[in-house]
């Protein structure tokens, strides 16, 4: 059944993916970035299935004038993909205070920005389903990605509340945990580098740049299947609550499973012993 899908980030890497792949299974897109002629270079001039739209996630007013636009052109949005996203890396104190605000309000604000110009056509509509791309690293954090892990940590759990304010509705939700995948996340312009220096850093700081740079185009994740992977879990009855995406990802989720439960199981004694007892009562 074809669906009128809303993806943010349009303009490159994954969701250039998605947007191509929505399209060519037959969905209206409407397909959005910070500078729509970027869009249109790697999807094509807007077509009768696609339109384009500008959309900078940071900017509520933005969110508001492209899911006004989709209503225009489509009628209604049945799926958003928040797929827009940045990455400060660093150690913590080598990344500056703004640098933490700006990865925040691109990766969480952002997202919730793009949601809150969307559920209200969706409640309209009393359907709808909303797709939001986070990370391995909003499940485990890891050196050097503070910030980003940080930011995906908290869209999680803004994700996983969301489910409940809007499941009376009939409006789904999906959080989506890619591990690394050939996207564009690790190029200038997606990737920014610590702003401060400390002495102490410095001998860990440079391989780590290093490295990160040498991994770019060498990520064993194909977008291109993610893309359709998310298509699929659009059409589900059911959709997916949380979709984690690709061998590393799962990996990583099932050594955080257990050491959560095998930190759970170690705070028995100590925890679970901190009700007030009768003395207090």
């Amino acid at each position: 059944m074809s669906k009128v899908i809303l993806v943010t980030g349009a303009g490159r890497g994954l969701g250039t993916d998605i947007a191509r792949e929505a399209l060519a299974a037959g969905h209206q897109v409407v397909a959005t970035g910070r500078r729509p002629a970027d869009v249109e270079k790697t999807l094509g001039r807007p077509q009768g299935n696609l339109l384009v739209t500008k959309l900078d996630v940071t900017s509520l007013e933005d969110a508001q004038a492209a899911a006004q636009a989709a209503v225009d052109r489509f009628g209604r949005i049945d799926l958003l993909i928040n797929n827009a996203g940045n990455l400060f890396t660093g150690y913590f104190e080598e990344i500056s205070p703004e640098q933490m605000r700006r990865q925040f309000e691109t990766n969480l604000f952002g997202p919730m920005n793009v949601t809150r110009a969307v559920l209200p056509i969706m409640r309209r509509q009393r359907a709808g389903h909303v797709i939001t791309i986070t990370s391995t690293a909003g499940l485990v954090g890891m050196e050097f990605t503070s910030a980003y892990a940080a930011s995906k940590f908290a869209e999680e759990g803004w994700m996983e509340s969301l489910r409940y304010d809007v499941e009376p509705y009939n409006i789904h939700t999906t959080i989506v945990e890619p591990g690394y995948f050939r996207t564009e996340l690790l190029l200038d312009g997606s990737t920014t580098w610590p702003e401060l220096s400390i002495d102490d850093y410095a001998p860990r700081t440079a391989p780590r740049i290093e490295g990160m740079k040498s991994m770019n185009g060498q990520q064993p994740g194909d977008p291109a299947k993610l893309a359709r992977a998310l298509l699929t879990i659009a059409d589900q009855e059911k959709p997916l609550l949380r979709f984690v995406a690709g061998a590393d990802a799962i990996e990583a989720a099932e050594a955080k499973a257990k050491e959560l439960l095998a930190q759970a199981q170690a705070s028995r004694e100590l925890g679970g012993a901190l009700a007030y007892d009768d003395a207090h009562a």
